[in-house]
């Protein structure tokens, strides 16, 4: 079981990330989340099946060798990696330094979280999130990070929080905001394979099992279901659901 590394909100922010975050008005600095460390049943569990490996097996033996040199706990390379949250956006850095800056009010990001079982036995959650720029690039955060679901969340309540303005805005003024295949106006909501419906027609709305259910009146199937992994900024598109049918 992995042992959680407690977020550094109070350790001052190297120069370089300062001045980063100051180039891209990025404002003040909120808080750093570090890698997760491994705890030390499974660094002993590790340790325990290196050793087999390397005597039964070279080639499984070796992978768990390299497992225990790219954890945190004696990569350094891999421990200096950090996520530092802005009042206005975040920065990704690594042993050299930040790599990559992010504004709320232009971010778009992808979330994939995952439950997983074995044998009907939950195990533990997966979490990875795709960060894009406008220019295309982008960087993937996953469960790597320790607390990902409090700086997952906070990403997206931040995109939420600064985007959201903007784009009710464009849709008071007869404009079509797209989430990935939806796509959305004040009147109704449209996909690609379903076309379109009027916000009238659309009987409920359910997240159930990492995918968005759209019902219909009168229907006892979905008119639409799209995986929450598909649609670009989750809490905005939620957000702006909330607003055109309330």
């Amino acid at each position: 079981m992995a042992s959680p590394a407690a977020p550094m909100a109070q350790e001052q922010i190297p120069d370089a990330v300062a001045s980063l975050a100051t180039a891209h008005n990025l404002g003040e600095h909120r808080e750093t989340f570090l890698p997760q460390r491994m705890g030390t049943g499974r660094m002993i569990g590790l340790v325990v099946f290196m050793l087999l490996g390397l005597a039964c097996f070279v080639l499984p033996g070796l992978m768990f060798v390299w497992m225990l040199m790219q954890s945190p706990n004696l990569s350094r390379k891999q421990a200096a990696k950090r996520i530092h949250l802005f009042e206005h956006g975040l920065l990704v850095a690594d042993h050299s330094g930040p790599t990559d800056a992010f504004r709320w009010d232009s971010l778009t990001a992808l979330q994939q979280i995952t439950r997983k079982y074995a044998n009907g036995v939950y195990v533990g959650t997966t979490y990875l999130y795709t960060l894009f720029k406008q220019d295309g690039s982008s960087v993937k955060l996953t469960n790597f990070y320790a607390d990902p679901e409090r700086w997952g969340g906070a990403i997206q309540h931040e995109i939420t929080r600064a985007q959201l303005p903007h784009v009710m805005t464009l849709l008071e003024q007869g404009g079509t905001v797209r989430f990935g295949d939806i796509a959305m106006t004040r009147s109704g909501i449209s996909t690609a394979k379903r076309g379109a419906v009027q916000w009238s027609e659309i009987q409920k709305i359910e997240i159930k099992d990492g995918t968005v259910f759209l019902a219909k009146a009168g229907k006892m199937l979905s008119w639409s279901n799209t995986p929450v992994a598909k649609i670009p900024n989750f809490f905005l598109f939620l957000a702006v659901v909330d607003h055109l049918r309330g």
